[in-house]
């Protein structure tokens, strides 16, 4: 290709394409993945079995998309959260309330990357490996803002902020949301604390 020559336009997924993903997202999520069948999914979505085919070519080839997408998701959220936020400590405050927010949900079921982590039990999947690379990205968000604000130990602090994310996620979801979520957020204003600290 000529250095000159325009840079072809990124196809659009088709509509049958879309709507596929959407409703095994939304199965997915509600009921777990091994429990819905291809079956079912084409049914809701109102396609051929052909097309379905044409579009995935198996079950896990969409349930990785599943998961890259919520993924993706996730990553443009908190991109957006930390470009509009007047400053870091904000942008984690600010991420505390979207995890409150998103365990008062009716139908929160909890974090769907733990989630699918549990009917993947082997690592080497690569549903698995893409749950990592999403951990791995998220962790790194967190650190990076802690470094902003200057924590003294923004690995450490991402690490346990984290944890206490997957904590009050699983503890919404089986147990009392409220109490799961108040922990959250004193853990989290203690982590913020430790950078006024030693500032």
């Amino acid at each position: 290709m000529a250095a000159d020559a325009p840079i072809p336009a990124a196809r659009r997924p088709s509509a049958a394409k879309v709507r596929l993903l959407e409703v095994a997202d939304e199965l997915f999520y509600a009921e777990g993945i091994n429990t819905v069948g291809i079956d079912r999914i084409i049914a809701h979505a109102g396609v051929t079995k052909a097309t379905f085919y044409k579009q995935y070519g198996s079950k896990d080839a969409l349930i990785l998309e599943y998961v890259t997408g919520r993924d993706r998701q996730v990553r443009e959220s908190l991109t957006d959260l930390a470009r509009t936020s007047p400053d870091p400590r904000t942008t984690l405050r600010a991420l505390v309330e979207t995890i409150i927010a998103d365990t008062s949900r009716m139908d929160f079921r909890g974090c769907p990357f733990l989630n699918a982590a549990a009917e993947f039990p082997n690592p080497a999947h690569p549903v698995r490996r893409a749950i990592v690379a999403h951990r791995d990205w998220f962790t790194g968000f967190l650190e990076q803002l802690l470094e902003e604000i200057g924590h003294p130990a923004p690995g450490a602090a991402a690490d346990e902020l984290y944890l206490l994310r997957d904590g009050a996620m699983s503890g919404g979801y089986a147990g009392d949301p409220i109490a799961a979520t108040s922990a959250l957020t004193r853990a989290a204003e203690r982590v913020l604390s430790e950078q006024s600290q030693n500032a």
